[in-house]
């Protein structure tokens, strides 16, 4: 949020440098997730990695707006590449900080405290700029200091559990391309896997759309919401998205990921489907709905989906398949906006018509996922 407002507004930049921006920063992270992955597979411990990809996402982010607009823009892919590779890193530790019974409400514990964070970046930002009037660059270095301290008890009080170490020497980085074409043919010797992950990319690519900015324009230029009302209604998609974490952590260990996932994938539906009926029908009491119920279901998809993730995954091979997890995640990140920009801007057939597709990729995803089976713990 502040630096793309920073690029375009106070720099006066056209949108299209922040866009080809992430663009080439998402191209490296998906080259590089089953890469990464797989090299910690390897490692006797992932937290060095979660470290030294932590420090390039806290370097670059400090130094955003300190140098030229140039230098800027590619510090901030470097600290894009940095963030995405260490979630690869940070969701494969997921067994180490649980157990079979609890699975579900650990993951729900981190979506719920990550979703809380959005406050703490909202507050810092609103004192940096508003109430001390100290810019933007300092407000990089601020929020740069801010993710350093939250991180340092990951490394402080995480303790890995020992795994054996596989075969073979760790995949280098010049063959990342070759153990792309290998981490998508392990992935297909498992049942559900790979048809798990093209579910995991269909519904991505709806929720990553939505949430990725298209939100804000579709409820105010569509349902009429005044700005006001529209942070108003990111507050409550926040606190929803907490609820949705908490609460649908808790939801998987007591119905298992799939029966949660399915859930929050109908809410989606609903919510969304809500949305274009207040932009339609002119009832914008209705866009409410779409704030509050996609706030909650994107608490309980990520909840549960890292968890069916795990279930679906061997264990030696939990850092490779992660890879995998984050590279459809970021293909979505891509090419949803794409779609979107595609019905609105070129087709010229109104936002709610992207909402509708947005919710057409939302049915695929639950008919793709209907045939996945999750194994019990016991069976992995």
């Amino acid at each position: 949020m502040y630096f793309a407002t920073w690029v375009t507004d106070v720099q006066d930049q056209p949108d299209e440098v922040l866009s080809y921006t992430i663009a080439a920063a998402m191209l490296v992270v998906i080259l590089a997730n089953p890469w990464i992955g797989a090299r910690t597979d390897h490692a006797p411990r992932r937290i060095p990695y979660l470290a030294v990809t932590t420090a390039v996402a806290v370097g670059a982010t400090a130094l955003l707006g300190s140098v030229s607009v140039g230098w800027s823009l590619a510090l901030y892919g470097l600290a894009l590449i940095g963030f995405n590779l260490g979630s690869v890193v940070y969701d494969s530790i997921l067994p180490d900080v649980s157990t079979p019974e609890n699975r579900g409400r650990i993951s729900g514990i981190g979506i719920g405290v990550g979703y809380f964070g959005s406050f703490v970046g909202v507050i810092i930002g609103r004192t940096v700029l508003d109430a001390l009037g100290l810019g933007y660059p300092a407000l990089f270095r601020t929020l740069a200091a801010a993710f350093l301290f939250f991180a340092i008890p990951t490394f402080l009080f995480v303790l890995e559990r020992p795994r054996p170490a596989p075969a073979g020497p760790p995949p280098s980085w010049r063959s990342a391309f070759r153990q792309l074409a290998i981490s998508w043919r392990r992935a297909s010797q498992h049942p559900g896997l790979t048809r798990f992950l093209v579910g995991r990319f269909l519904y991505s690519d709806a929720i990553n759309t939505m949430i990725g900015g298209f939100l804000a324009v579709f409820v105010i230029d569509e349902i009429g919401f005044e700005r006001e009302e529209m942070e108003i209604l990111l507050g409550g998609a926040i606190v929803g998205a907490m609820i949705g974490g908490f609460g649908g952590g808790r939801l998987v260990d007591r119905l298992g990921p799939r029966r949660v996932l399915h859930g929050a994938l109908y809410m989606w539906m609903i919510g969304m489907g809500l949305g274009i009926v207040a932009a339609e029908a002119d009832l914008p009491e209705l866009g409410w709905s779409l704030g509050i119920l996609g706030g909650i279901a994107l608490g309980a998809t990520w909840a549960s989906d890292r968890v069916y993730m795990v279930r679906l995954s061997p264990a030696e091979s939990i850092g490779e398949f992660y890879g995998l997890y984050g590279m459809v995640g970021r293909f979505a990140t891509v090419l949803g906006p794409l779609t979107w920009g595609l019905i609105v801007d070129r087709l010229h057939l109104g936002r709610s018509v992207a909402v509708g597709t947005l919710i057409a990729f939302l049915v695929a995803s639950r008919f793709v996922l209907d045939k996945v089976r999750v194994p019990a713990e016991s069976e992995r």
